[in-house]
């Protein structure tokens, strides 16, 4: 069954959960996958879309993880996966609002998979590079990395980072599930970034400054 859910209306999602196990009698795997972006400085981002985001990006993932977590507990086996980023990882200029929401998630799903390790329920993390879809068109685009104001040019450089179609992720995570993965990273380079974040934790930024204006 499909249904139109505002994952930041948290009384909507319950009452979602609520009728996902009253018509199909339970559920076992949950994926809160919604995700929106904004390109802004934090000097200039405004509350408004701060907030837009943090309430699709982390709070639509507390709001899914929450409202079907009693009924994984109860019958004592079931998945929970979480989107995270490698922007929950890393950091770069202007996307401190989607860092921020993706940390968040990071940080969430990592504590929930210890709280709930014993008691049959496995929690993963994705942590996806650069996908094609279309999250940086649809973005609240007001400056970009390089300093362009050219939502555009911006899109299209995301065009051309972005290496993983959206079918290999959904394959890559339903192979992390099945393996019962706590942390599934998806595309060569988030397991490059990643390595490079865990190698260089203070240097990393001025590496990926070099990279970034050379592409």
């Amino acid at each position: 069954s499909c249904h139109a859910l505002d994952v930041a209306e948290r009384a909507a999602v319950y009452a979602f959960a609520d009728r996902v196990l009253a018509e199909h009698g339970g559920a076992d795997l949950i994926v809160n996958n919604a995700g929106v972006a904004v390109s802004q400085t934090i000097e200039a981002l405004g509350y408004d879309d701060f907030e837009w985001l943090m309430n699709i990006n982390f709070w639509g993932v507390v709001h899914g993880s929450k409202a079907f977590l009693p009924h994984l507990l109860r019958q004592g086996s079931g998945h929970i996966v979480n989107l995270s980023s490698i922007f929950g990882i890393i950091s770069l200029p202007t996307q401190g609002a989607y860092n921020a929401s993706k940390f968040a998630v990071r940080g969430f799903t990592e504590a929930l998979r210890q709280e709930v390790a014993c008691r049959g329920v496995t929690v993963s993390c994705v942590h996806p590079g650069g996908i094609k879809t279309n999250i940086a068109r649809s973005a609240r685009f007001y400056r970009g990395i390089d300093g362009s104001q050219d939502a555009e040019r911006a899109a299209h450089n995301f065009d051309k980072l972005a290496r993983t179609s959206a079918a290999q992720a959904a394959e890559a995570i339903v192979a992390g599930i099945k393996a019962g993965q706590p942390r599934i990273l998806i595309g060569s380079d988030a397991r490059l970034l990643d390595r490079v974040q865990r190698l260089l934790p203070a240097a990393y930024p001025r590496l990926l400054a070099k990279l970034l204006h050379k592409k």
